[in-house]
């Protein structure tokens, strides 16, 4: 006898839940077996993070051809409930809207920065006009993917949640086996609001070298005042 399909599941979102769903939106993958469900990574930290957010105990393994790390494990239910809001297998270049409550989103948020985005901060003293001379703190975040209804999408989430909307630059293919990148790029002031949103809790799943940045960030840019031009001698 056939084995009996199992139930249908809707699983109940919390802000683990909506992270550990943002990083397989961005960096992670669906079998074509309807079971299993890859993440992969660079950076055990996030991987650690992201397996304690669905507690589970599989290993972390390396992958050779990929030089990179991933966890996988094999569940039905979880995989179906994945399809339902907008996964599924071979995503990088049709993923679009994710069924995420806007509750919930900027956990999602976080996790797709964590997954495939980055937040860039540096100083730049290089500024002239007219014999004058400035430094200022730079600030920005990105988020990238292959998929340019995946990156509208979340631009009009942001735009509707936090009156944030960031800008999004095309970036073509640079060789013969790159294809199109469309990033979602946040500006200085924009990124300091979107910082706030989305680490609004100190105890957060998140990769906690990129909130270090961020912190750091946000800690300069508040403590710095509008500076008088000096001139160039």
């Amino acid at each position: 006898m056939p084995k009996p399909k199992l139930p249908k599941v809707d699983f109940e979102w919390t802000p683990k839940l909506a992270y550990a769903v943002g990083l397989l939106a961005t960096d992670g993958n669906l079998s074509n077996d309807g079971r299993h469900i890859v993440m992969r990574s660079a950076e055990i930290p996030m991987l650690k993070t992201f397996r304690d957010c669905l507690r589970l105990k599989n290993k972390i393994g390396y992958t050779r051809r990929q030089g990179g790390y991933r966890v996988q494990f094999g569940d039905v239910q979880f995989y179906n409930w994945l399809l339902k809001i907008g996964l599924f297998p071979a995503k990088s270049y049709t993923i679009a809207k994710i069924d995420v409550p806007d509750r919930f989103f900027r956990d999602f948020l976080r996790g797709c920065i964590d997954g495939d985005g980055c937040i860039r901060t540096y100083t730049d003293s290089y500024n002239k006009y007219k014999g004058r001379i400035y430094s200022t703190q730079r600030l920005f975040i990105r988020i990238f993917s292959a998929s340019n209804a995946f990156v509208y999408w979340i631009q009009q989430k942001t735009r509707y949640l936090i009156q944030v909307p960031g800008s999004i630059i095309i970036t073509g293919p640079a060789g013969e086996h790159n294809v199109t990148l469309y990033a979602l790029q946040f500006a200085k002031r924009d990124s300091l609001k979107l910082i706030k949103w989305i680490y609004y809790r100190k105890d957060l799943p998140c990769l906690w070298r990129k909130r270090k940045i961020a912190q750091k960030a946000v800690e300069i840019i508040s403590k710095t005042k509008r500076r008088e031009y000096a001139f160039i001698q």
